[in-house]
């Protein structure tokens, strides 16, 4: 009954956004036989539009336990609207801010971002401003300012847009791009969502309530060997915590394949290690991704792939060590199950995946993961990295459990689409060692509207 009565409110809401976009068809086509006007020089102002709204019922997704009615097991509408504006009057300089608006409705867990896993709610602010000197893509650039940071496939850095406010930089990035490589300097501090105050980050936090939080890197990129792209890259983060620093260096690589120059396979792989201190404790850990994919000639495109990640875990939590990988700020959302349970920390990942492609607006994937903990004398960490599913139990199985994932997306104009999932995760025997271990669902419908 709860999941019959969430999805009708869904469909309303969902129908407004969509009768939201009426305004957005084309107008009609010319005349071929109408003479042709030249095309009007590009206007120098940036403008953008983006809204997106999407429902989610939820259970079991944090404590496993069916016979615990907990705030968590819930269905809620999360909704955003974000407004851009911009000038680039020439190709060399460009000056851009956006605003946004990001709301949780009818949820019983309360609505600050961060408690109990809540979106939560805040009210218009600044995701992004910055100023541009130079191309990007060519030459020497730098950016200042609030700016958003993806590197590679986001395993460790990325703006985490399935969050729905994401994530934003104060920064500084100084980038120099050739014509088969580039590489970025940049020095960046998080921005920390505040509904009852304007959004700050550690480096502007003039209260004294921060971490003294610093992340900086060096990322390099090139296509010099035409198989395949391939990265490098090195990032340093420094946090105060009252029990010690942290201060240590992310080292790692990554090889994608060229699209076609394997025919109908292609792969990717990272390597990533880990040194310095993590709250006062040596550091020392190690991450890996490998992923090998087989493209079929056939109608619907399907493409059926497998990989395996695993991020090491601290098998003795007292000794003054950590060998668990720090997961630094990625989107672990497109990875490690679409309920968010995984991080990339402390686990083993073996997961396959069907996609298929019914049409050119249509796509549909089907995954299956199994995973285990690395080392049963660490935690089980979630998406967040932070947040953990049972305390630490070293007499139990590694086996957490699997999950499924049905993902449909329907591309309906330019600027409308829609997606819908369904996942369900099958409880393991980690959790029936530790305490409750029933079942748990996740479905969820969004829309996304942009200009």
């Amino acid at each position: 009954m709860l999941l019959l009565k969430t999805l009708t409110r869904c469909s309303t809401a969902l129908l407004l956004t969509a009768a939201a976009t009426s305004f957005a068809g084309d107008s009609g086509k010319a005349s071929p036989k109408a003479p042709v006007a030249p095309a009007p020089a590009p206007s120098p102002f940036i403008y953008d539009f983006e809204l997106k709204t999407r429902f989610e019922v939820r259970e079991n997704n944090f404590d496993f336990n069916s016979s615990n009615n907990a705030l968590t097991d819930d269905s809620w509408l999360l909704y955003h609207a974000r407004l851009g504006l911009g000038w680039q009057p020439t190709p060399w300089f460009k000056i851009y801010a956006q605003g946004q608006d990001a709301r949780e409705f009818d949820s019983d867990r309360p609505k600050i971002p961060g408690v109990l896993g809540a979106e939560g709610d805040d009210t218009f602010d600044l995701r992004q401003f910055y100023i541009q000197l130079g191309e990007e893509k060519k030459g020497p650039s730098l950016k200042v300012g609030r700016q958003l940071l993806t590197y590679g496939d986001e395993r460790l850095i990325g703006p985490l847009e399935w969050n729905n406010f994401s994530r934003s930089w104060d920064a500084a990035k100084l980038r120099y791009a050739g014509e088969k490589w580039w590489v970025d300097g940049f020095a960046a501090s998080l921005v920390t969502i505040n509904d009852d105050k304007f959004n700050k980050s550690d480096l502007f936090n003039n209260e004294g309530l921060g971490r003294n939080q610093v992340l900086s890197g060096i990322y390099f990129s090139t296509t010099a060997l035409d198989f395949q792209t391939t990265d490098l890259y090195a990032f340093y983060l420094h946090e105060e915590f009252p029990v010690g620093d942290s201060d240590f260096v992310t080292l790692g690589t990554r090889w994608k394949s060229t699209p076609g120059k394997f025919g109908p396979w292609d792969y990717t792989v990272e390597l990533v290690a880990q040194t310095g201190d993590v709250k006062g404790k040596d550091l020392a850990a190690f991450a890996g991704h490998a992923e090998l994919g087989y493209t079929f000639d056939a109608p619907w495109k399907p493409r059926l792939a497998l990989d395996y990640s695993y991020g090491s875990g601290d098998s003795n939590a007292a000794d003054g060590k950590v060998n668990t990988f720090q997961n630094l700020y990625p989107t672990n959302h497109l990875y490690y199950g679409y309920m968010d349970a995984f991080s990339w920390q402390n686990i083993h990942d073996i997961n396959a995946s069907l996609k298929v492609a019914p049409s050119k607006s249509v796509t549909a994937r089907l995954d299956y993961h199994a995973f285990f903990l690395a080392d049963t004398g660490d935690a089980w960490y979630r998406a967040n990295g932070v947040a953990t599913v049972r305390p630490i139990s070293p007499g139990a199985d590694s086996y957490a459990g699997s999950e499924v994932d049905l993902t449909v997306t329907y591309a309906a104009t330019k600027h409308l689409s829609f997606m819908a999932g369904y996942s369900h995760f099958f409880a393991g025997s980690y959790l029936s060692d530790t305490g409750a271990s029933d079942d748990a669902d996740f479905g969820y419908i969004q829309a996304t509207l942009k200009f």
